[in-house]
């Protein structure tokens, strides 16, 4: 057939009719397609009011009291910002990169799909990129694929169109409810970044140490760039691939108008340099904080089998009913009737704690346990080779067995039905692993058992410190490092609290039995006969001499006289009484009524004992810690502010003559280092206090102001120092250390010079170790002289 008839059958009706037949089917199916895939036949699609409310996770943020965010609470650490909070250069990069006709199009790119089309499917150019709209990969990730695998590729290559059907369709309705500066604002919100960082207030942080109005060019187009492929360009784990990344972000840049050709030479010979934050639950400021306040937060209704005795789950009980902020995530619910989940809301929750004091005590717990308490524990153990004292050998095993059950290892085994004989092979068998030290983390080898043994002979401590007029709590360090030990040593971990209960007898022998600080006692020991007609005579620490000479109350407490603390309770006769008003003082943990009590046997937490004696700084009026004040939803809207209870726990007078004893402490007794060593000269009380067999040291120091505690110790009770490990050595310097900071710091507005109030025809009492004075009454008013 020649050219002449070939073309003129193509030209029959029926020939054309075929063409455009062939032409227009492609057009009429994918139509077709997009109808059903609308109505919802291929599955269902984000309604308009899920556009308008898209779910995802935010992380909640954490503030302290000036302003610093000190962490988060999250499942993808992602939190929002407007438009306006994003520097224009990252708009630009982004644009660039991802969309650059993004202010033309409503969602789809038909230009880039056209490219698509003709280069990458029909000519199998890859380097093209591909075709979706910043819009249609904002769909993406808000409302994500369907993930399920298939082996056939009819099936495989069908998902993959209806997903995209789907992405289109959603873009549309996108570009139909957002502006394009919303959706820039979405995107750069939504996507990851790596390094755990998930939108980009938390990518700037962690890369830059900036928020995302600060980036400069580069640094916005390596942001940008990173997203492509985070691990792969990671400026982290890939500095030559991110760095490659980046210079090609700003080569399109320059190619979209944004830059100059000399702006875009300059940058490129520009180095990635990162001030890199990782964000980590198990780092940062505050962290054992942190995991108190998520531990509080989420904490549900108590049940009597949660715990091991009634005492215990009955000041459960009681906090529960009483405390708003203990259990609030299960107490209060969301407008859709669900309750709140501090994973994914994006809370943000206002503390009490200051940044400065935060940072200032964790200081100064790190310098005293690296150069003072530490060195001497390895010392004693080089010297003796001995790790638990008074335990025998089958004693040793079995607290090692015991930690061995706690770590994931162990799980992991006994989860895959290991015998006990493979476990125990797989715990003596040389690893490689990172282990503590409080000069820096050691990366070595050795068993399992012996990092446990090693582990356990890192001696451990606790601080806080609390405004006693408001109840705020300002500082908290839980532990040595979140990271190794996560064991909160604050408000988890309670221990004997040895001689800083002896204010508390102090203070009911003045309260209720009418004595005084200058009331004389006989330097000789106290015998008590006790409920079971034993005859009990507590002794001394150390060499002590009873000089059978008349001593006042004050001058028993300034050097913790055991003998002077059982006086007392042999006075009051009814041990039960004396723990009713320790209660009463603030102190929730179990206290056996029994007269040995006096001595600081009792077992109770440092979050309790600094709560305690903050009630001497403020008047007699023992107060709850407070550590949120206000809780908003990630709006900014308010939905929970919180307060202080308070009670009278003794009276004015009775707290303000406590304050002098305690400051006699300071400046006649157990705690005068507060003097000599760090020359503190304000208004100042405190005390020591040691437990049995120095198993604890503790110190409590009370100023106008502030009030703060440290505790140090082992893990163990069986692991402690055999000398030098009283509270005055290994605790006190703590808090002096701490205070050293806060005193030199002026915008915390706490001055040596600040002293305690004295209240309206206040009795102060001055007497000598002779003999008792007269009391003198005093002139006084309800403010703080400076």
């Amino acid at each position: 057939m020649d050219r002449k008839k070939i073309i003129a059958s193509l030209q029959t009706p029926k020939a054309v009719k075929w063409f455009w037949i062939v032409v227009t089917a492609p057009f009429a199916l994918l139509l077709l397609l997009l109808l059903l895939t609308a109505a919802g036949l291929f599955g269902k699609l984000p309604s308009f009011e899920e556009l308008e409310n898209p779910k995802s996770n935010i992380s909640t943020e954490i503030y302290s009291e000036d302003g610093q965010m000190i962490g988060s609470f999250y499942v993808q650490n992602r939190s929002y910002v407007d438009y306006d909070e994003i520097s224009p250069n990252l708009v630009a990069a982004l644009i660039s990169t991802e969309d650059s006709r993004f202010y033309s199009h409503s969602g789809i790119d038909f230009i880039s799909l056209a490219r698509v089309g003709v280069k990458t499917l029909a000519l199998g150019n890859r380097s093209q990129g591909g075709g979706s709209t910043i819009t249609q990969q904002l769909a993406k990730n808000l409302f994500p694929r369907d993930t399920s695998i298939y082996s056939n590729p009819f099936s495989r290559n069908g998902k993959l169109v209806l997903a995209k059907l789907k992405e289109w369709i959603t873009a549309v309705k996108l570009e139909y409810n957002y502006t394009k500066e919303e959706i820039i604002a979405m995107y750069l919100n939504i996507v990851p970044y790596g390094s755990n960082a998930f939108g980009i207030k938390s990518a700037a942080q962690t890369f830059f140490n900036k928020l995302p109005s600060e980036v400069s060019v580069e640094e916005a187009a390596l942001l940008v760039g990173v997203v492509n492929a985070p691990t792969k360009y990671s400026p982290v784990r890939n500095p030559e691939r991110a760095l490659a990344r980046r210079n090609t972000v700003i080569d399109r840049m320059e190619a979209n108008g944004y830059l100059t050709r000399t702006q875009r030479d300059s940058l490129k010979q520009v180095p990635i340099t990162l001030d890199y934050h990782p964000i980590s639950h198990n780092m940062g400021s505050g962290t054992y904080f942190r995991e108190m306040l998520r531990t509080v937060m989420t904490a549900r209704r108590p049940e009597p089998s949660d715990y091991y005795n009634e005492w215990d789950y009955r000041q459960a009980a009681r906090e529960w009913e009483e405390n708003p902020l203990y259990g609030w995530c299960n107490k209060n619910m969301k407008a859709d009737g669900t309750p709140y989940n501090i994973y994914r809301d994006g809370l943000k929750i206002y503390t009490t704690i200051n940044s400065s004091m935060q940072r200032y005590a964790e200081k100064a717990v790190a310098e005293q346990m690296s150069k003072e308490v530490q060195p001497a524990m390895e010392r004693q153990y080089k010297r003796t080779g001995k790790l638990f004292i008074g335990v025998d050998r089958e004693g040793a095993e079995k607290i090692v067995r015991s930690a061995m059950r706690y770590t994931d290892r162990y799980r992991t085994l006994k989860a895959r039905g290991a015998s006990q004989a493979e476990i125990d092979k797989a715990f003596d068998t040389p690893v490689e692993m990172r282990v503590f030290s409080y000069r820096g983390d050691i990366d070595t080898v050795m068993t399992p058992r012996d990092s446990i043994l090693y582990h356990k002979r890192m001696m451990r401590c606790s601080f806080m410190a609390l405004d006693p007029s408001t109840g705020h709590l300002k500082a908290y360090v839980g532990g040595p490092d979140f990271r190794y030990f996560k064991y909160d040593m604050v408000r988890q971990g309670k221990r004997q609290v040895g001689s800083t209960i002896k204010p508390f007898i102090y203070t009911f022998a003045i309260e209720h039995l009418g004595f005084n600080p200058c009331t004389l006692v006989p330097n000789l020991p106290t015998t008590i006969e006790t409920d079971t007609g034993d005859a009990w005579t507590p002794k001394e620490a150390g060499n002590v001499v009873y000089d059978g000479a008349l001593k006042p109350l004050k001058w028993g407490l300034a050097n913790s006289r055991n003998n002077y603390s059982a006086w007392i309770m042999k006075q009051a006769k009814q041990p039960v009484a004396v723990a009713d008003f320790i209660h009463k003082m603030g102190i929730r943990s179990y206290i056996d009524p029994v007269y040995a009590l006096c001595l600081g046997t009792p077992d109770v937490s440092l979050y309790e004992m600094v709560s305690a004696y903050a009630t001497f700084a403020n008047r007699g009026v023992y107060t709850d810690p407070i550590f949120v004040t206000r809780i908003e939803d990630r709006h900014g809207n308010l939905i929970a502010s919180f307060t202080p209870t308070s009670n009278d726990a003794v009276s004015e007078q009775t707290a303000y003559t406590m304050l002098g004893m305690l400051k006699n402490v300071v400046n006649a007794g157990t705690a005068g280092r507060l003097r000599w060593m760090f020359k503190f000269t304000g208004d100042m009380g405190g005390k020591t206090g040691t437990s049995q067999n120095n198993s604890d040291a503790w110190f409590i120091g009370v100023t106008p102001k502030l009030v703060a505690g440290a505790w140090v110790g082992g893990e163990d009770r069986s692991v402690h120092l055999y000398s030098r490990a009283e509270g005055s050595i290994m605790a006190l310097p703590i808090y002096g250390k701490f205070m050293q900071q806060v005193y030199a710091d002026p915008k915390l507005g706490i001055k040596q010079t600040d002293t305690f109030p004295l209240p309206v025809g206040a009795v102060t009492y001055e007497c000598d170790s002779e003999a008792a004075a007269e009391p003198v009454p005093q002139e006084g008013g309800d403010e703080f002289f400076d």
